[in-house]
């Protein structure tokens, strides 16, 4: 879970209050260049390791400049960075554009570390037609805005297609229900030869990371806000309904395996192998499946989350640091609207990822209304290189699944309810009531902390 322990781990980092004074915010010395010209500093770069895509981001840069020669762009390696973010923010050492997932901006906009870009936003037209709840994500409660989303994600159900059809299953009708789920990873674990009809997290923060989507899937919450102070919400019926379920499919059905306290890559692993049927996954597991784990993409498909009543999601933009100065901002502006928040770049993304066959066409939910989204769908349409129709029902239910954000402290949070997973799925007595109520009180422990 490489993705979200950054961006739980972040939040960790911001919420301990290693930040700026109000002074520093508010003020900046640094002058204008007198010739008119700017150099803003950006995160972003991929690794060398990583050649292509690194090569892309430079590329990209240098055609940017060529078209405003007046901005030189100084790209750096590297994103949120949990060791040394706090660091860089205290020392004045933070790029002016930097990467957040979504999780960041509240802390940051609340102790007035990020610069307020909203009076900026009406010389770049493209940000009309970021969808208004992705906007909020980086707006404060008096509704400025400190920063642009460019990507949105949110999990759904991953499944083998093609053991779907082996247990006589309609590959192209997944289950829509955890009662469906429960019945077909029983159908699956029947072909027996070690063939797991459902898959789950409980080590490493990754079950309290499944605990909570499946959570949200059928209406519940893992932590709400009362009075300005965070509780932890889960000790209820729903969270029963999650438990109770899994230790039935675990010991009742016997259909998610004997092998459990399972990690990251055990689930990407074993669906690769060709012998999971099940798990609740974002789209970007597909090509590491494949990559990595000799999948095969006409293999999986993508279902909207069971109940959907909820989906764990999340994303990932850019900030401004709360020093940049006027001209930086406009610059940084230029920037993310030229490649990340642009609608007119998806055609040109997609073909040259189609080209050094990176896949085009996963089933991501756009961040753009209207005219930036028609032209999304037609550049995905046109390069796509990976079998859609099987994310159609992903897609056809995207609008209808509400996507909520994880808790705050997730980290922590996640590491308190991997026990209760743990425990269904190695306990055959496991007590679900007491493993809720413990959990709560360590939980309650860890939001006490936020403000």
């Amino acid at each position: 879970m490489p993705r979200s322990t950054l961006r739980g781990a972040v939040a960790v980092l911001l919420a301990a209050g290693v930040g700026l004074s109000a002074a520093a915010c508010s003020g900046n010395d640094e002058k204008p260049a007198a010739d008119g010209k700017v150099t803003i500093t950006v995160n972003g770069l991929p690794p060398a390791t990583e050649s292509a895509n690194h090569q892309r981001f430079l590329d990209n840069v240098a055609e940017f400049q060529r078209q405003n020669p007046d901005i030189t762009i100084d790209a750096r390696e590297g994103k949120m960075d949990p060791q040394t973010f706090a660091a860089k923010l205290a020392g004045g050492q933070l790029e002016d554009v930097f990467y957040v997932y979504f999780t960041d901006p509240a802390n940051l906009i609340a102790k007035r570390q990020v610069a307020d870009i909203s009076t900026y936003l009406a010389d770049f037209p493209a940000t009309k037609q970021v969808k208004p709840e992705l906007m909020k994500v980086f707006s404060g409660p008096d509704g400025k805005v400190y920063g642009l989303p460019y990507k949105n994600y949110s999990m759904g159900l991953l499944y083998n297609r093609a053991l779907f059809t082996k247990a006589g299953l309609d590959p192209d009708a997944p289950p829509r229900t955890w009662a469906e789920v429960r019945t077909a990873a029983q159908k699956i674990a029947a072909l027996g030869d070690g063939h797991v009809g459902y898959g789950d997290y409980s080590k490493n923060n990754t079950g309290g990371w499944h605990f909570t989507a499946e959570l949200y899937s059928v209406g519940g919450d893992v932590a709400v806000n009362s009075g300005g102070r965070w509780q932890a919400a889960f000790n209820n019926d729903k969270g029963r309904q999650v438990l109770r379920q899994l230790k039935e499919m675990r010991w009742t059905d016997d259909s998610m395996g004997s092998r459990q306290l399972l990690d990251w890559a055990d689930l990407l692993q074993l669906m690769g192998s060709g012998k999971l049927g099940m798990y609740v996954a974002t789209a970007d597991n597909i090509p590491t499946i494949v990559n990595q784990y000799k999948g095969s993409f006409a293999d999986y498909g993508l279902a909207p989350i069971p109940d959907g009543r909820g989906t764990l999601g999340g994303g990932e933009g850019y900030m401004f640091n709360a020093k940049a100065t006027p001209e930086k901002i406009r610059a940084g502006l230029k920037w993310l609207t030229f490649w990340f928040t642009s609608p007119e770049r998806f055609a040109a993304e997609n073909k040259w990822s189609a080209e050094n066959k990176l896949p085009v066409g996963l089933p991501e939910p756009q961040i753009f209304t209207g005219e930036g989204a028609a032209k999304q769908a037609a550049a995905d349409k046109q390069y796509a290189n990976v079998p859609q129709a099987n994310y159609a029902p992903f897609v056809s239910a995207m609008n209808n699944v509400p996507v909520k954000l994880e808790p705050p402290n997730a980290q922590p949070v996640y590491a308190a309810l991997d026990v209760a997973m743990q425990k269904v799925l190695t306990d055959r007595n496991a007590n679900v009531d007491q493993l809720l109520a413990d959990a709560e009180k360590q939980v309650n422990n860890i939001l006490s902390t936020v403000k």
